[in-house]
């Protein structure tokens, strides 16, 4: 019997590495996906038997619990490894305790790192699928892929869209991300910050570069703002947290001199106050909760297309658990 066709490859460890065709992929095969949450028994049987280790070497909460709520949406066998309370505390070695769990039969592991490259180092170690859910200040291709689904939403095409990338692009794997997402997809991209907070060179990915944030306001049909990452900075970067909020927090006062609405984005966790003030995360303008909740959706995407299943079957998939 013949391997099915699997349209992003064995692994999805960044968005670098996909085409324009298959990010549309994802984002079509979401949506399809969208509905199960909605529904009284949210569960499909579409990857029943399949058994999918959650190997999470970093804090997290809304993409942990994502990545949870999707398997468990699409009954698959479901492990969660932290680095509190694994061997890694011993000394074990990440491709080790990847081969101990290869050992025990699984399908595929989800990994978050502290490490940039950590994803791609494991999947070209071990024959499991591989999902990215963060690696260093590398990539977070499905955090992209569930803001891209809550932009086309409430955009359409994003062809031509102009989407600023706000705050500490420096040391964001969600930006980088964003970025090559958004220019796969034919968006205007821009990029938000203190110098001392933009990469070096970040002109070259083809973005506009702003310094003040009434520029990035008056240009952008969204803003995707992101918190300062003070775990990975040694200081010196932003003089204080007061400070910054008054350069380039997002406010309502801000918001209303912009020419058109502003949609607003936050991939979480918020630092209210600093990067975003409460009445613009509240606002009308804001869809940071729809962005938690289209997340569940993309990663049920995401599982479902590397475990084989055919995109143009999703929405069959979808009515196989419509009796439940």
């Amino acid at each position: 019997m013949s391997e099915p066709a699997r349209p992003l490859g064995k692994d999805l460890i960044g968005l670098e590495d996909l085409s324009a065709d298959q990010i549309r992929t994802i984002l079509d095969t979401a949506e399809p996906f969208k509905e199960i949450s909605e529904r009284r028994i949210k569960k499909v049987p579409v990857l029943r038997g399949q058994t999918i280790v959650n190997l999470f070497m970093e804090p997290s909460t809304r993409t942990r619990i994502s990545f949870e709520f999707a398997e468990k949406r699409l009954s698959a066998d479901t492990v969660n490894i932290s680095s509190t309370g694994s061997s890694v505390q011993k000394g074990e070695t990440l491709v080790d305790t990847a081969r101990n769990l290869e050992a025990m039969k699984i399908d595929m592991v989800v990994i978050r790192h502290w490490a940039s490259g950590a994803a791609r180092f494991l999947a070209e170690r071990i024959p499991s699928n591989v999902v990215n859910a963060g690696d260093g200040s590398h990539e977070h291709p499905t955090q992209a892929l569930l803001d891209l689904l809550t932009l086309r939403d409430h955009l359409g095409d994003l062809t031509g869209r102009r989407v600023c990338v706000v705050g500490d692009i420096l040391h964001s794997r969600v930006a980088r991300s964003n970025i090559w997402g958004l220019l796969k997809l034919g968006a205007e991209v821009g990029v938000c910050g203190p110098r001392t907070l933009l990469p070096r060179g970040i002109e070259s990915f083809g973005v506009e570069v702003f310094s003040r944030i009434e520029d990035a306001i008056e240009w952008a049909d969204a803003l995707n703002i992101l918190r300062l990452q003070l775990e990975r900075m040694q200081g010196g970067f932003v003089p204080s947290l007061r400070e910054y909020n008054r350069v380039y927090g997002v406010s309502t006062a801000r918001l209303e001199k912009a020419p058109r609405d502003v949609l607003i984005l936050h991939p979480g966790p918020m630092n209210r106050g600093v990067e975003i003030d409460s009445d613009v995360a509240d606002g009308p303008q804001s869809v940071i909760l729809k962005q938690v909740t289209n997340g569940v959706a993309v990663r049920m995407a995401v599982l479902y297309l590397l475990a084989g299943g055919a995109p143009e079957r999703a929405e069959a998939a979808k009515r196989r658990g419509m009796g439940g």
